[in-house]
This record gives structure tokens, sequence and C-alpha cells, in this order.
């Protein structure tokens, strides 16, 4: 069966100036499909999800969503959401009402939003600390408010701003699980940024490698492995990967070995 493009990006590009921060953009994102946006830094990926967004407009091209031309539209126009790196929560509110925020300036009534929010709640499991600020959470929690604020309207697709480059490495994994298994339970297409290998070969469906404002490869975590397109992605992918499965390898060795 033929997949559903909920996204067509048609030749986007972004100047600023005479410098290029993305050149001649093509491709498609699949309902329901984790694809995860992955380059070293300054590559244009995030510009790239600021465009899709709405947050910024391109030089030239056009994004479609489900056959509509949305290239001006608003954010808002877009039933798209978005999580940022820095949480971005209202550090005075309760998590129940960071969360209940955007519904209420929607006017939605009081009853739905407690059903809405406390749904919400339980799928992030953040039962315990619905009556906490901000300050009172880790930071692995507080990430589980953001992404849980998003959830709660219902969007078409939820776009991630490396959602997890400050957390430490086992609040990371815990988060990837959840967020995964969301993602498969709800059927939400999810657009990841990452400059990190390995979060986004253990989440995504496809990955789109970007390197000096293009794309150099769109595939699944599979075949970027084993038939990388690029010298890039030999030594930024493949190799890193290697290096980090051979070193706990050597940790697991290691262990075994003092005993």
């Amino acid at each position: 069966m033929e997949k559903e493009a909920i996204l067509t990006i048609e030749n986007i590009g972004k100047k600023y100036g005479n410098r290029i921060v993305l050149e001649n953009i093509y491709f498609q994102v699949y309902k329901g499909e984790f694809l995860s946006l992955l380059g070293s830094s300054g590559c244009g990926k995030t510009t790239l999800l600021r465009i899709l967004i709405g947050i910024e407009e391109p030089t030239y091209g056009t994004i479609f969503k489900q056959g509509e031309d949305i290239t001006h539209k608003t954010p808002r126009e877009r039933n798209m959401g978005i999580v940022f790196q820095n949480y971005a929560l209202f550090p005075n509110m309760t998590v129940y009402d960071n969360i209940a925020y955007a519904l209420k300036v929607k006017k939605v009534s009081k009853e739905e939003i407690e059903n809405r929010v406390n749904e919400i709640i339980e799928i992030v499991g953040l039962q315990e600390h619905v009556h906490k600020k901000p300050r009172q959470l880790s930071g692995g929690q507080q990430q589980r408010v953001a992404i849980a604020r998003t959830l709660v309207l219902n969007p078409d697709i939820i776009l991630f701003d490396e959602p997890m480059s400050a957390l430490d490495a086992n609040i990371k994994l815990a988060l990837r699980k959840e967020l995964k298994k969301i993602q498969e339970k709800y059927g939400i297409t999810m657009i990841y940024v990452t400059h990190d290998q390995e979060e986004a070969f253990s989440l995504s469906d496809r990955i789109m490698v970007i390197d000096d404002n293009h794309i150099v490869q769109l595939d699944t975590p599979s075949n970027i492995y084993h038939n990388p397109a690029s010298p890039f992605i030999q030594s930024f992918i493949v190799e890193q990967l290697d290096e980090k499965i051979k070193s706990i390898e050597d940790s697991i060795h290691g262990i075994h070995d003092k005993k």
C-alpha cells in the first residue's frame, strides 16, 4: 500500500543576505512516521524546522500539507506543534496549568480541558507532579510537560528541536523510549532535529542527513548505515556509531574481566 504524504516540501531554499542556509530542499513526510533531521551544527536543520512550523519564511519554494499550500500560513493555521530544547514553560504555573494554557486560550470548555489534560498527564506519566511548578521538576520531567502541552492540542505533526540535548544519558534513554511509545501508539507524525547519531537511529523510521545546506541522504537507518551515500555520512554517522558500539563492548568486557 502506498504511503500517504502529510507534508510535501518542494525546492525550499533560505538565504540571509548572500549566505545560503538551505538550497534546493525536496522531500516528503509520511503520515504517522518518525523522521529525524540529522546533521552537524550549522548545517541548516533547525532553520528547516522553523520554516516548516511557520516561524520563518523560505526565500523560495513551497510547502504542501495534505495537498494544501501552507508556505505563507501562520504557525497557528498549520495545526502543527513544536517542542523546544529549553522547555519554554511558564515558571509561575503548575504542571496542570502549563498543559491546559493553550486550550484555555482557544476557549475550550472547562470539562473538555479537564478530560484532555488528565488524559495527557497519564500518557506522559506526570500524575504525581500535577500541582508542582517547573522549578520543582527535573529536566526530564520538564521536557515531559513540554511534550504534554503540545500533545494536548492534537496536532497533525509535532516538531522537536534538539529536545534532549540538555539531559543526562539515563534520562535521555528513558524519555526516548516513552516518546517512541507515544508516537507508535497514537500514530502521530513526528519530525525530530538532532545532531546525535545514536538518538536518530534509535527513534527514526527514516533519517534525513543534511550537510552543507543540502540533503545528502534520506533513507531508513539500516540503509544509511549499510549504504552511506557520501564520505561525510561514512565519517559523521557510520564511523562514529561504530566507535560507540566498540566503546560499549569494551565496557562490557571490562565488567566481565573484573568478575
